[in-house]
C-alpha cells in the first residue's frame, strides 16, 4: 500500500503559517503525550525497584498489574475519539490530565494490591482518549504533507519520555523509594492541565493568535483536502472497512511487541547486566535514543516522498530482526544489547507515517472513530504484550521466548501493511505534495 496525500495545500499560505503553528502547538502536544506515557510506563521501574517485593507481588501478578492499564485504555478509545471530533479536544484532554494525575499519584499511596489493580484500570480509562484526540487535533491544524512530522512530534513523547524516565525514575527510586517516585511523577500532570487549557485551541478559527487571513487560509487548505477524499458514510461502515480492519489487526501485533519491550526492558536489563536499579535505568534508556533519531528521520522522509507504507513495513522488519538476533544470542546480554537498540529504532520509526495514513483513508468525521478503533486494538496488543512477555519471562526464567514472540509479531505486522489499499478518490488525480519549506 502506498497512500498518496490528499491535494496539497497552497504552498505560500501554509508556508506563512508553518513556524507559528509548529512553535505554538507542538511543544504542548509533545509534553502532554509525554506525561501520559510517563504515567503508564513508570510501573515497570517501580516493579524492578522494590514494589514487587514490598507488596509481595509475584511475577504473574506483576504482569497483570502492568497490563490492566490497557483494558481500561481499550474500553474508552472510540467514545473518546468521537467526543473529540464532535465536541472538543481541548476540554477532553484537560479533564483527562486532571484525572490521570490524581490516579498516577495514588499509585504511590496504596498498600493493597487489589486496590492498585483498580487504579491501574482507571488510569487506562483516563488516558484512553489522549492519542486519538491528539491525532484528530493534528488533522485540524496541519495539512497532509505535514502530518507525518506532526504525528512524530506527538508520538516522540513516547520514546523520549522513556529515555529520561528510565534514568530519572531509577535514581528517584534509590532516593525516595517507589512510593515517592509515583507521587513526584504524578502531580505535574495536574499543573499541566492549566497550561494545556491556556495554549490549545480546537480549530484555527478559534485561535486569537492567528490573523483573520491566516485562519481563513488554513481552514480553506484543510477543507480542500477533505474534498479529495471518498464520500463519507456511517461509523459502522468505517469500522467494517477493509483497511480499518487490517490496520487494527496490524496495530495489535505491532503494539504487542512495543509494550512487551517497554514494560519489561528494565527487568530484562537488570537481570542480564546484574547492575543496580539506578544504572539499570541508564542502560535501559539508550535504545530510546536510537528510537527518537529514527522517528525524526523517517517521518521527514515520508512527508518528502508523499508515501506512507514503504516508511512503515521495512522498519518493522528491522525491529523483528533485532529481536530475533537477541533470541539467537540467548543469555549473552551484552552481545544482544546492541540488537535491542536496533529493535527499538525499528519499532518506533514508523509511528509518524502510520498515524498520518489513517486520515488519508477516510473523511475527517469518520477517521476520528477509525483512529479510536485502531488504537483500541493497539491497547489490546499492549495488554497482551505486557502480560504475555512478563509471564514468559517469569515461567521460562529466560528472555529467549519473549524475544522470539516479539519478532514474530513484528513480521506479521509488516506483512499486513501490504494488504492495505489506498482509497479511490472521487475527484481528479491527486497532485504530488508541494516541496517542504524550511520552517516546517
Amino acid at each position: 500500500m502506498s497512500t498518496p496525500h490528499p491535494a496539497a495545500a497552497p504552498a505560500p499560505a501554509v508556508a506563512a503559517l508553518s513556524r507559528r503553528r509548529w512553535t505554538r502547538l507542538m511543544p504542548v502536544v509533545f509534553v502532554t503525550y509525554s506525561f501520559a506515557y510517563l504515567e503508564r510506563s513508570n510501573f515497570s521501574v517501580a516493579a524492578a525497584g522494590g514494589m514487587a517485593d514490598d507488596l509481595h507481588i509475584t511475577g504473574s501478578v506483576s504482569a497483570l498489574l502492568g497490563s490492566l492499564f490497557f483494558l481500561g485504555y481499550f474500553a474508552f478509545q472510540i467514545p473518546g475519539a468521537i467526543y473529540a471530533e464532535r465536541r472538543s479536544v481541548k476540554k477532553l484532554i484537560v479533564w483527562c490530565l486532571v484525572l490521570w494525575g490524581l490516579l498516577a499519584t495514588a499509585q504511590g499511596l496504596i498498600p493493597d494490591v487489589r486496590v492498585l489493580m483498580v487504579v491501574r484500570f482507571l488510569l487506562g480509562v483516563s488516558e484512553a482518549a489522549v492519542l486519538p484526540a491528539m491525532v484528530i487535533h493534528i488533522t485540524h491544524w496541519f495539512t497532509a504533507r505535514e502530518r507525518g512530522r506532526a504525528n512524530t512530534w506527538l508520538i516522540l513523547g513516547n520514546p523520549a519520555t522513556v529515555l529520561w524516565l528510565t534514568v530519572v525514575s531509577g535514581y528517584l527510586v534509590e532516593w525516595v523509594g517507589w512510593h515517592g517516585m509515583f507521587i513526584a511523577q504524578g502531580l505535574p500532570a495536574l499543573i499541566w492541565a492549566f497550561v494545556f487549557h491556556k495554549c490549545i485551541d480546537d480549530h484555527p478559527r478559534d485561535a486569537k493568535w492567528l490573523t483573520s487571513e491566516e485562519r481563513t487560509a488554513l481552514e480553506g487548505a484543510l477543507a480542500a483536502e477533505q474534498g479529495r477524499l471518498p464520500a463519507g458514510g456511517s461509523y459502522l461502515a468505517a469500522f467494517r472497512s477493509r483497511n480499518v480492519v487490517l490496520l487494527s489487526l496490524q496495530y495489535f501485533l505491532w503494539s504487542l511487541g512495543v509494550y512487551g519491550f517497554v514494560f519489561w526492558l528494565p527487568s530484562i536489563v537488570r537481570a542480564g547486566s546484574e547492575e543496580g536499579i539506578g544504572l539499570t535505568g541508564l542502560i535501559s534508556a539508550l535504545p530510546y535514543l536510537f528510537a527518537c533519531a529514527a522517528m525524526l528521520y523517517n517521518s521527514r522522509a515520508s512527508d518528502r516522498a508523499g508515501s506512507r507504507s514503504r516508511y512503515v513495513w521495512p522498519w518493522l522488519l528491522l525491529g523483528a530482526a533485532g529481536f530475533y538476533g537477541s533470541y539467537l544470542l540467548g543469555d549473552a546480554f551484552w552481545l544482544s544489547y546492541p540488537l535491542l537498540c536496533i529493535a527499538a529504532a525499528g519499532m518506533y520509526a514508523p509511528y509518524g507515517p502510520y498515524f498520518a495514513t489513517i486520515p488519508e483513508l477516510l473523511p475527517q468525521k469518520l477517521s476520528a472513530a477509525a483512529v479510536g478503533l485502531i488504537n483500541s486494538f493497539g491497547a489490546l496488543g499492549g495488554f497482551a504484550g505486557s502480560y504475555l512477555i512478563g509471564t514468559l519471562n517469569d515461567v521460562t526464567g529466560s528472555t529467549a521466548a519473549s524475544f522470539l514472540t516479539m519478532a514474530g509479531c513484528l513480521v506479521l505486522a509488516a506483512a499486513l501493511m501490504f494488504a492495505v489499499r489506498a482509497p479511490r478518490a472521487d475527484a481528479a488525480p491527486v497532485p504530488r505534495p508541494a516541496p517542504l519549506t524550511k520552517d516546517a
